[in-house]
């Protein structure tokens, strides 16, 4: 890796007071070029204004780019595949985004001629580890910049007087201190520290941005149909949409229905514990038609397959291996299980609740000649049970003897 100083950086830049503060901070302490990238994966808020930021800091080359597609297609849906869950409830939807934005940041990084990159992670998270290890895989010799990790800022406080030093712009509403840190995208919004660092205090209603309370939701269900290809929703209520589009939609029925709520405490891969609260409405509804179409088109032992790996796929995303050869593999053992996995699934969306009613598909597996209590003309014979169960009760019976 490359220990002398940066001849040009390319920062990931959201354009708030925190990397904007890191940008003035690298061109001081580097005295080199710095670009931008700020990806547009849906946060919900205007990306537009960080050119201007950028700008006004005297960037030179600015990137703004809108990857909602790329980010759907080519990282949530092939995640979703394994209806992956990180310690049974989390969605991973902070997690997926951070292997786009590092592999982005790279390719600028190679086309501009850069030798280093920088993100404004904290030296206690995850993500400087997930950004980080997707550099790193992308190209070995990029040196990585971690200003949280090395200068003295260490405050709030401190990046506001840096910020009034440099003459940074600061919104009125970022000038105190705030009551906790959010992050957002097309999958989710998570919100974390501050007043809901102790797990005990349950949180306030305002701190939810994309889904009304489950108890004020309309007292009427909302039905919808999924129907999916090798895996995929390709389509909401007969209608073909884009990857993003299907998402948003997910999102709109999900989030003024109440549903994706969570309260967690999770397992850092840094050796801590943190709390957690997150609104992933439209991913929530997509894992349960996800389920409800593979459980008509999935051999038995192919979908108990999946769900074996699936923690270890989920931890292998959560940690930052995404692009890990081991994840690769499970990737393609995934997506293979998939090609069958087409159909519809009928939902009803209720204060919070998804109810599966109905799923087809013309890859089913389901039977019903050959599960009816009626009499039927299917070839099986109720008597081979007799055997079967004898034959697996044998070394029950061999064990109750000894």
């Amino acid at each position: 890796m490359n220990i002398h100083n940066p001849s040009k950086i390319v920062l990931a830049y959201s354009g708030g007071l925190d990397t904007s503060v890191i940008l003035k901070w690298l061109q001081e302490k580097y005295q080199c070029e710095v670009i931008t990238f700020t990806a547009d994966i849906g946060q919900g808020e205007e990306v537009e204004p960080a050119r201007k930021k950028a700008q006004n800091l005297g960037v030179k080359k600015i990137y703004i780019e809108n990857l909602e597609n790329t980010f759907v297609k080519d990282y949530v849906f092939p995640m979703f595949r394994c209806n992956t869950i990180y310690e049974g409830m989390y969605l991973l939807g902070t997690s997926i985004a951070r292997p786009l934005i590092a592999k982005r940041q790279i390719e600028i990084a190679k086309s501009e001629g850069a030798d280093a990159v920088a993100h404004g992670a904290t030296g206690k998270g995850n993500d400087q580890v997930r950004f980080e290890l997707s550099y790193l895989a992308q190209d070995p010799d990029i040196k990585v910049i971690a200003p949280w990790r090395e200068w003295e800022l260490s405050s709030r406080t401190k990046l506001i007087e840096y910020a009034e030093k440099h003459q940074i712009a600061i919104a009125k509403d970022k000038r105190g201190e705030a009551p906790f840190s959010v992050d957002a995208n097309l999958l989710h919004v998570s919100a974390e520290g501050k007043i809901l660092e102790d797990p005990w205090i349950e949180p306030e209603e305002y701190i939810y941005t994309r889904t009304v309370n489950p108890m004020e939701a309309p007292d009427k269900p909302t039905e919808i149909t999924i129907e999916f290809s090798k895996g995929d929703p390709i389509a909401l209520n007969q209608k073909k949409l884009e990857p993003a589009q299907i998402l948003k939609k997910l999102n709109e029925f999900g989030g003024k229905n109440g549903i994706g709520r969570i309260d967690i405490v999770e397992n850092r891969f840094v050796g801590m514990k943190s709390r957690g609260v997150y609104e992933t409405p439209g991913g929530t509804i997509l894992l349960y038609a996800r389920r409800a179409i593979e459980s008509i088109t999935l051999d038995r032992e192919e979908a108990h397959l999946k769900d074996e790996i699936m923690p270890k796929y989920a931890k292998l995303i959560y940690n930052g291996f995404w692009f890990s050869p081991e994840r690769e593999m499970m990737q393609a053992l995934i997506d293979k299980a998939s090609m069958s996995v087409n159909g519809v699934v009928r939902l009803k969306l209720y204060k919070g609740n998804i109810i599966i009613t109905g799923r087809k598909s013309e890859n089913s597996l389901y039977d019903e000649s050959l599960v009816t209590f009626e009499d039927s003309n299917s070839n099986y014979d109720q008597t081979d049970a007799k055997g079967f169960i004898k034959l697996n009760a044998l070394r029950l019976i061999k064990n109750k003897k000894i």
